[in-house]
């Protein structure tokens, strides 16, 4: 049996399957055949689910998709221009977090809809460890403030450069600037041997700010917390990811204290023409 299959009662044999199948895996062999797999397609498929999607009869399904079961494309829900326009520009950087836990649920959904970043040949290699205990949160910030002594005495010039030594200050004074109070912490990972690990989690992590603001969520990319976990050995012990994998995002995650009332200026961007 094949892994994709066409319903012949829905297909139009329109051939808009084989245009958008992005390995060119899908044929129509004559004017009266139906789409079928080119012979190596079942190895060389990524699941992607372009074919899936684009059908707009629901004719075709893969043995790992069925048509009938994925959600419908509701293009009136989508935002227009001038709501996306304000989406993104109103979205901000979150580092001051009320003293409430984000319900498990939010934290939830907002990977879930992170799953959806795009990834190269659909690997999806990212996964995700959710730091949800506060108190756990505040151990590892300890962490990453020992990580800051040693590189102050190690590599003092580029400790410097990156602000370390102000960081350390206020945090002895009891002010953190590394996780900034957040309750919560989400850090993306994958496999260290695989190459394109670090742009599928940048844009997973990209896709999971976004998804936090959607519900009236804070989210803030934790720099100093991501460079510590890939370079300073007890903190990577005590993250303790499965074997052969690496940190390669990280954001703080909460409920904002305060709200935002404007939007504010941004360098034009700097385009060149070709």
């Amino acid at each position: 049996m094949s892994f994709l299959t066409i319903d012949q009662d829905r297909c139009k044999r329109d051939g808009i399957c084989v245009a958008e199948c992005p390995l060119g895996l899908i044929e129509i062999k004559g004017e009266d055949a139906f789409p079928s797999p080119i012979g190596p397609a079942q190895e060389l498929c990524i699941t992607c689910g372009h074919c899936v999607a684009v059908c707009p009869h629901g004719a075709l399904s893969l043995t790992s998709m069925k048509s009938d079961n994925c959600a419908p494309f509701r293009n009136n829900m989508l935002p227009g221009p001038e709501q996306l326009e304000l989406y993104l520009k109103s979205r901000r950087s979150i580092r001051v977090y009320k003293d409430k836990p984000v319900p498990r649920a939010e934290l939830t959904q907002v990977i879930d809809w992170a799953g959806y970043a795009p990834s190269g040949h659909n690997a999806q290699p990212v996964h995700w460890l959710v730091i949800e205990d506060t108190a756990e949160v505040r151990r590892l910030t300890q962490m990453v403030a020992d990580w800051m002594d040693f590189m102050l005495k190690d590599n003092p010039a580029m400790a410097k450069a990156y602000h370390m030594d102000l960081v350390k200050m206020a945090w002895e004074r009891g002010q953190d600037r590394i996780l900034r109070g957040a309750p919560h912490l989400i850090i993306a990972h994958a496999p260290k041997d695989y190459p394109p690990a670090l742009p599928a989690c940048t844009i997973a992590v990209t896709y999971l700010e976004l998804a936090a603001y959607a519900l009236g969520l804070g989210a803030c990319w934790a720099g100093y917390f991501n460079a510590a976990a890939t370079f300073f050995p007890p903190l990577i012990s005590a993250l303790d990811l499965p074997a052969g994998h690496g940190s390669f995002g990280s954001m703080m995650i909460g409920y904002p204290k305060f709200t935002y009332h404007r939007i504010p200026f941004r360098n034009t961007p700097r385009i060149m023409w070709r």
